[in-house]
């Protein structure tokens, strides 16, 4: 099977044609690429890539289709799919639907037969930059025109485009199946209440918290402090998301009136930036970012591969002397993790979830764990 002609063109006038394989129409978003060799479908439908046409450096799609089980949401968040080569046959046993009528079925504009590889070595070299997908105009000048209407990602607050709408509780934890920590039995009595701030979750992380005996209420980013407080939390989790995060000012706020409360929070990705943002601390946009399975992290000799999915950092120098760097990036030395000196607040850049990636940083929720046992405890919250 053969898709219709399509064009990619980016905001410095760089095109590629190749082949339709998804929606027919004209996309536009900031073109980023991940490396991972695994895993698309956690990609496609993680909140944190809204806004964003995806160049998969793997040299195949589709190849183990979709299922039910992987979505790390209800729908696709990416805006298009840019890829080498696709299958229109998958593979694989969980499979119920291909990767092209999946994109079809929700809208999602891609293009397929371009050198990937030159897409990828032009956006490190020059940073993430806009650029338009289109089927049904093929004229390179009208899109670079179309395309100049699009707004950069710096100083985009994106979260309120797909946060939670409403509050509501998650009680389903890591399948058995795909489980490679021995927990523990919890019983209803000693269930840990965790506040999930949503800049844009990821299922996965809301299984691993229930997987470590946590009752999880997830709660939009613009939730006022007593709601939250009314429901008596052991820890706050600050999620993934997209778009800057210093233009998250709802969230910050937030952050900053938690803080104040004591109660142990946890951040990642976005999360993370939000937690240093409101300690203080800055972001800044990186060249290109860092979206992959296999990003090194750590400190004193200590070594994590990591999956990663952002295009901001918090920057060292903002950080004032309440704040230890747990963690760099050791690719580019950029922070990777930070922790209070004092109080209970620790978050990292990169996903301990492992959905995809791998395992290595899931130690990461025993330390919240801990961080909230020891928190009932001082308040006199245990039976």
């Amino acid at each position: 099977m053969k898709g219709e002609p399509a064009l990619l063109v980016l905001a410095d006038g760089t095109f590629f044609e190749g082949l339709s394989f998804g929606a027919k129409g004209t996309v536009m978003g900031e073109v980023v690429f991940n490396t991972g060799m695994t895993g698309y479908q956690e990609v496609l439908t993680d909140p944190s890539y809204y806004g964003q046409i995806v160049n998969f450096t793997c040299p195949e799609l589709g190849n183990t289709g979709i299922n039910d089980d992987d979505q790390e949401s209800d729908r696709p968040h990416v805006f298009g799919v840019i890829a080498k080569n696709i299958t229109y046959r998958p593979s694989n046993w969980r499979s119920t639907e291909s990767l092209p009528d999946y994109l079809i079925r929700h809208g999602i504009v891609s293009i397929y037969g371009i050198d990937t590889r030159q897409l990828t070595r032009k956006i490190r070299a020059m940073g993430a930059m806009n650029g338009i997908i289109s089927t049904e105009i093929l004229d390179k000048e009208t899109l670079i025109s179309k395309l100049k209407s699009a707004p950069p990602m710096e100083g985009l607050n994106l979260v309120k485009k797909v946060t939670t709408n409403k509050i509501y509780q998650w009680s389903i934890a890591t399948n058995e199946k795909w489980e490679f920590v021995d927990h523990h039995s919890q019983t209803v009595k000693d269930l840990l209440t965790v506040i999930v701030v949503d800049f844009g979750i990821k299922r996965n992380i809301l299984k691993r918290l229930v997987s470590y005996g946590c009752k999880v209420i997830v709660v939009p980013v613009d939730t006022e402090l007593n709601s939250i407080l009314n429901y008596d939390p052991d820890g706050i989790f600050l999620s993934n998301g997209p778009g800057d995060p210093a233009s998250v000012s709802e969230g910050i706020n937030l952050v900053k009136l938690l803080i104040g409360t004591e109660i142990p929070i946890f951040g990642i990705c976005m999360g993370h930036q939000i937690l240093s943002l409101a300690l203080g601390g800055s972001t800044f946009k990186l060249r290109f970012g860092h979206r992959g399975l296999n990003q090194p992290c750590g400190l004193s000799n200590k070594i994590e591969i990591t999956s990663q999915n952002h295009g901001f950092a918090v920057s060292e120098e903002s950080l004032n002397e309440t704040i230890e760097i747990s963690h760099f990036n050791l690719n580019d030395q950029t922070i990777a993790g930070i922790c209070h000196k004092k109080l209970p607040f620790f978050s990292v850049q990169y996903h301990p979830e492992a959905s995809p990636g791998p395992h290595d940083a899931d130690y990461l929720f025993v330390k919240f764990i801990n961080f909230m046992q020891q928190y009932r405890i001082k308040s006199n919250k245990s039976s």
